[in-house]
Order: C-alpha cells, then sequence, then structure tokens
C-alpha cells in the first residue's frame, strides 16, 4: 500500500488514500491563515497501522509549509500534538 496525502480545500479536508481509495479524512474549517482540525476519522479495515499519524503529520507539515496555524479542537490531533511536542508551535496563540 502506498498512501498520498492531499488537501482538498473544495471539501474542507486533508484526505490520505491509496490510489483512488480515501482511506481517511482530517476535517477542518478555514480562518485565513488558520485551519481548525474539527474531526479526524481513518476506514478501520484500511488493514493498516498508523494511518491516522501519518495523515495528520502530513496536514500539519503542509500547514507549517504555508506558514499557517492550527487549532485543534480533533482530539486525535491534539493529542498528536502533545506526543510531538516540535509541532505545538503550530498551534494558534490564542489555543495554548
Amino acid at each position: 500500500m502506498e498512501t498520498t496525502v492531499t488537501d482538498v480545500p473544495e471539501s474542507d479536508r486533508f484526505e490520505i488514500r491509496d490510489g483512488d481509495r480515501v482511506l481517511g479524512v482530517a476535517a477542518y474549517e478555514r480562518r485565513g491563515d488558520t485551519l481548525v482540525f474539527t474531526h479526524t476519522e481513518v476506514d478501520p479495515d484500511a488493514g493498516q497501522s498508523g494511518l491516522g499519524s501519518t495523515l495528520v503529520r502530513a496536514a500539519l507539515d503542509e500547514v507549517r509549509s504555508r506558514g499557517g496555524s492550527v487549532v485543534p479542537r480533533c482530539s486525535f490531533v491534539a493529542g498528536w500534538i502533545e506526543r510531538h511536542p516540535d509541532y505545538a508551535d503550530l498551534v494558534a496563540d490564542t489555543d495554548r
């Protein structure tokens, strides 16, 4: 399985895919340069562990490359950032 993570702004989400198959999504609301992550979901039948982490890491890397920030309202994204403190600088000042 070779996965890719892509921002799909018209659907307000990042998707992790294997070819044409969507394996998971990280939904967000855009507020200027800040993305408010509201929900992350991965197909439990995808047959590969760690997809959620791969999805969140790629999404946060994309936000960083754009010079943006995040508000982790989604418990999965918030927990992931707590476990990876090198991403804490992405959290918007108003949410720290």
